[in-house]
């Protein structure tokens, strides 16, 4: 199993280079993840027990049920809060907070972080490996994807980490039973959080108050908007059936 940078939560065994969705790449995986390594700690860090592991996890999503819930204040006294994505907070506090530990990003999502802030990548190919070190020092060559990358991102490079790519296999079969073409980075911050955290708190998940999905910073157009190659209500489900069983406490917000 290859153990990407601190972050290699048990799960089942398996050749980490075969989780990785095909790309247009030629790179050898092995040749990819040792560059990779140049550029930022080679180390493990958390697993399922031990004294690495957390006390209260916030994690936070970016639906518009959070709009309107002052939740700001309840997650910034968390342990730690977990974010993903664009997630603005600036504008946003009183219902999402300030404080950030680990900000879980694709490369299509990436954004400049704070020198405090960990940069939590978990990866599905090969390019966004390979993205990974030009985009934390001197600029990136890889700039398309699905969608145009950034050349570089302002993040401290020595709190960098990956997660083993086997996790995000592990959350479709195990936790989402194939269902979505990939697990979204919510729900994978949300899986993830049940291994490194004692307690933990959720927070902008599911669909708005009038059934809408949509994100909380953004003025809702189009109500037909849907939650694309991921199974938002297959995902919401086990996360209300995680909450009726005492593995998380969700905060509903605004949303029925």
């Amino acid at each position: 199993m290859m153990h990407c940078s601190r972050f290699n939560s048990s799960v089942p065994s398996a050749v980490a280079g075969q989780e990785i969705q095909n790309d247009s790449s030629t790179a050898k995986f092995s040749d990819v993840v040792e560059k990779l390594f140049q550029v930022i700690p080679d180390a493990d860090l958390h697993m399922d027990t031990g004294h690495e592991r957390h006390g209260s996890c916030a994690v936070v999503g970016n639906s518009g049920n959070l709009k309107g819930s002052y939740y700001g204040a309840l997650i910034d006294s968390s342990d730690v809060v977990i974010r993903m994505n664009k997630a603005p907070t600036s504008g946003y506090e009183e219902d999402v907070g300030t404080r950030t530990t680990y900000h879980v990003m694709y490369p299509e999502s990436a954004i400049d972080l704070d020198k405090a802030t960990r940069f939590l990548l978990i990866p599905f190919k090969t390019l966004d490996l390979q993205w990974l070190p030009g985009a934390m020092t001197t600029g990136s060559n890889i700039t398309l994807s699905y969608l145009p990358l950034r050349q570089k991102i302002k993040a401290n490079k020595d709190l960098v980490l990956v997660l083993n790519p086997v996790f995000m296999k592990y959350v479709h079969e195990t936790w989402l039973d194939y269902q979505g073409k990939y697990p979204s980075t919510g729900f994978m911050a949300l899986i993830l959080s049940l291994h490194i955290c004692d307690k933990v708190n959720v927070y902008g998940f599911g669909k708005d108050k009038a059934g809408n999905w949509h994100h909380y910073w953004e003025t809702l157009v189009d109500k037909n908007l849907q939650t694309g190659i991921h199974d938002g209500n297959y995902e919401y489900n086990v996360t209300m059936r995680l909450s009726e069983i005492h593995k998380l406490q969700l905060f509903k917000g605004f949303s029925l």
